[in-house]
């Protein structure tokens, strides 16, 4: 039982801190990603907003991408 709830708070501590436990890529210059990025870690291109497009959806919701 003990051991549940550790693994427990271990899973909701990596979520609450954007780690994701299947260890996807994040963009190395900030917040800006590129199209494949975003799609891999389960989002959609946004293209209707300006002045970037945005991933929406995912683990990477509300980044840019270049």
């Amino acid at each position: 039982m003990r051991i549940r709830r550790l693994l427990t708070a271990v899973v909701a501590t990596a979520a609450f801190t954007g780690l994701g436990l299947a260890g996807t890529a994040t963009a190395t210059n900030g917040d800006i990603l590129t199209p494949g990025e975003c799609t891999a870690a389960g989002g959609t291109v946004d293209w209707s907003t300006s002045p970037l497009p945005t991933c929406r959806g995912g683990s990477l919701d509300g980044r840019e991408i270049d």
